[in-house]
């Protein structure tokens, strides 16, 4: 398959390009995807010849239209919403490739409300129109998709995105001001529009009507954009990371805060709580999910020998040799300690050993050589105003 995209390094553009060159090359392997194999990508944008297009349009099969400007400038050959459609239109019909054409519209299309009047608004429904026309003149499949604002890595701050620019400003420090936090904003991330375009692609893209849809849509303020980029950056003082929870738009504003961070911008140190017996090291909190900690026990050193009422962990040696024991705490009917539980662990065959509550538990180093490094997981964020660890010796 053969497929053409134009404003191929615009926003929109730039992803979808890095999505299907994934898929030609073999690196995204989904297998619903793998029927359009082998693919060929047309990326053309403002720098390429008219000849290169009316070449690409002669035999694709399928136009991602995305080139186009918010604010038209009237006579830039390529770069208007209607004289750069008009063109590709064009091309394909003197080759007479009636292959489906998307076209990525605008909500501004609809001149209702706060888009009364607008002059992008206006250039877009007349490029929806255009395309309609051609679609029943040709017998060409036609895809319009009426676009919110996008979000993602690797959108222009500083141009016509507000969240590009508080990302760009907030993660590397710099000043940025919001007009107004009350304003509301429709919202849809980069990576769900192109997998709808990848779906479409496909020929099971998505309608409502007349038009397709791309989703899901989040609704939320300027403010709320803001103080949540903010609590991204002051995250890492804590050790906290963003609700991970899968489609939610704090994990997709993270992912987009991330990608602005300048060079050299990307580490920070963390605090290891050493003694004789070696280090442990916090890596991260999350709100509701616990923390993940690095423990490391020098050559022949034990650690532990204490319980918890409800914390509960998962211990993996990745390094080293370990002996894992618990005891659940008190005594049997008899009157008798508990027995002790043992786990003789090595980081060469990965191993969990959880620690349950009311059992003490501890961890030796079985080297004299070499230090023991060890992950842990625990289901809680430690709390030093309610620690729930309780010395007793296994």
């Amino acid at each position: 398959m053969k497929v053409l995209v134009t404003g191929a390094k615009g926003f929109a553009g730039r992803n979808l390009c890095a999505a299907l060159a994934a898929l030609r090359d073999g690196k995204d392997r989904r297998p619903r995807f793998q029927k359009l194999l082998p693919l060929e990508v047309c990326a053309f944008d403002l720098d390429n010849t008219l000849e290169e297009l009316s070449s690409h349009c002669a035999d694709c099969d399928f136009v991602f239209h995305l080139a186009g400007v918010n604010r038209p400038k009237g006579e830039e050959q390529f770069s208007g919403n209607v004289e750069g459609l008009s063109l590709v239109l064009s091309c394909l019909e003197k080759a007479g490739n009636r292959c489906p054409v998307m076209l990525a519209s605008s909500v501004q299309a609809t001149l209702e409300g706060r888009f009364a009047g607008s002059a992008c608004g206006k250039s877009k429904l007349e490029a929806e129109e255009l395309l309609r026309a051609y679609g029943a003149r040709a017998g060409a499949k036609t895809l319009i998709y009426r676009l919110p604002n996008l979000y993602g890595k690797w959108c222009r701050p500083n141009y016509n995105s507000a969240v590009a620019t508080f990302c760009d400003s907030i993660a590397n420090g710099r000043p940025y001001t919001v007009n107004d936090p009350t304003v509301e904003l429709d919202l849809l991330y980069i990576d769900d529009l192109v997998e709808e375009l990848l779906t479409a692609l496909l020929g099971e893209e998505h309608r409502v009507g007349a038009f397709c849809v791309a989703g899901p849509i989040d609704h939320v303020s300027l403010g709320e954009v803001a103080s949540m980029l903010e609590s991204f950056r002051s995250a890492r003082g804590g050790l906290y990371v963003p609700d991970c929870t899968p489609g939610s738009f704090q994990k997709k504003l993270y992912s987009t805060f991330l990608s602005y961070a300048e060079p050299g911008s990307l580490s920070y140190a963390l605090r290891a709580n050493a003694d004789e017996r070696g280090s442990f090291t916090e890596v991260l909190r999350t709100p509701c999910s616990g923390q993940v900690s690095v423990n490391i026990v020098k050559p022949g050193a034990i650690k532990g020998n204490h319980w918890h009422r409800s914390k509960w962990e998962k211990f993996l040696v990745v390094s080293g040799e370990a002996l894992i024991r618990l005891r659940r705490i008190g005594s049997d009917a008899a009157g008798d300690p508990f027995p002790i539980d043992e786990y003789r662990v090595t980081g060469d065959e990965p191993t969990v050993v959880e620690m349950a509550p009311g059992c003490t538990h501890s961890i030796a180093n079985l080297s004299d050589e070499h230090d023991l490094v060890v992950l842990i997981w625990a289901n809680e964020c430690f709390d030093p105003e309610m620690p729930d660890t309780y010395y007793e010796e296994v």
